[in-house]
């Protein structure tokens, strides 16, 4: 199957607040992709929907190849870490265990305590008593341990200091390359995903800003620099994601799949950060942009 999570006109409102709207996208299989946005941006209303925990308000989601949640061989085939890495408190790392042994038929009760050993925990400890790092890794674990096609997690190292972070992506790319697991990683960390990441998903202002391939975003958005000109100006292919201007100087940023060949533009590439935040404030400007209403 060559697409994980595949969504069209997908939208989701409570109350009057649409958390998501508009969404269309295609999630590829077989890949680690990264959904970045900052908060409330719909990263976890996505990541629900996709798990069958909330209902569409408008379009449809389907989730390989099926709708969210179907029955119980749908749920099988997708593990899902939510927010806050949520454990049960009173239960000990072992309880965690038999209890994921009995929700999942194809439970790997070999894999879940290799790993349990790899990473340090104390069968007997409740997960109260966990760090954070340590729940979060708990968590993993249950949701790598049921053998999933599909794995989502919904902001999983937010909460954790940088170490814990560091070991906590470094457990996941172990567990993605020796299970060929397909990864959905919501996060608002850049840095975190540029790590980890081979596609890329920007969720801004509840719509999908920017989708596609890191390597291709990074190889077809450039900056330029050059003395002030009409963005309108430029040749046809050349899409114009952002400008800026001074008296004398324009820079902009475009997307183009052909080189930039106009020796006035000083051309630079991009990292991906810089092409996260720009989308990102395109979004925020066109939110708050106010509404123009023709008076008769």
């Amino acid at each position: 199957m060559s697409t994980a999570v595949r969504a069209r006109d997908l939208g989701k409102r409570f109350g009057r607040r649409w958390a998501l709207s508009d969404c269309n996208l295609e999630v590829p299989a077989g890949r680690v992709v990264g959904l970045v946005g900052p908060n409330g941006a719909g990263k976890s209303t996505l990541l629900n929907l996709a798990v069958g925990v909330l209902t569409p308000t408008t379009g449809s989601v389907e989730v390989l190849g099926s709708r969210p949640g179907a029955g119980p061989e749908q749920l099988a085939r997708v593990g899902f870490v939510a927010q806050d890495s949520p454990t049960y408190g009173a239960l000990s790392v072992e309880d965690h265990l038999r209890l994921g042994a009995r929700l999942n038929p194809g439970w790997d009760e070999s894999l879940a305590q290799a790993r349990i050993a790899r990473i340090g925990l104390d069968l007997h400890q409740r997960a109260g008593r966990l760090s954070g790092g340590q729940r979060a890794q708990l968590a993993l674990t249950l949701a790598v341990a049921k053998r999933p096609e599909l794995l989502l997690l919904d902001e999983p190292v937010a909460s954790l200091d940088p170490l814990a972070r560091r070991e906590f992506m470094q457990e996941l790319m172990e567990a993605v390359a020796e299970h060929e697991l397909s990864v959905v990683l919501s996060s608002h960390l850049v840095s975190d995903l540029e790590r980890a990441c081979d596609h890329l998903i920007v969720l801004g202002e509840s719509r999908v800003q920017v989708a596609g391939d890191i390597d291709d975003l990074l190889a077809t958005h450039h900056r330029l620099t050059g003395p002030r000109r009409d963005p309108a100006d430029l040749p046809a292919g050349q899409q114009v994601i952002s400008a800026s201007h001074t008296d004398r100087q324009t820079t902009l940023l475009v997307r183009t799949e052909s080189p930039v060949h106009d020796p006035s533009w000083t051309v630079s590439s991009l990292d991906l950060e810089d092409l996260v935040l720009t989308y990102l404030r395109n979004a925020s400007k066109q939110a708050s942009a106010p509404t123009l209403e023709v008076l008769r």
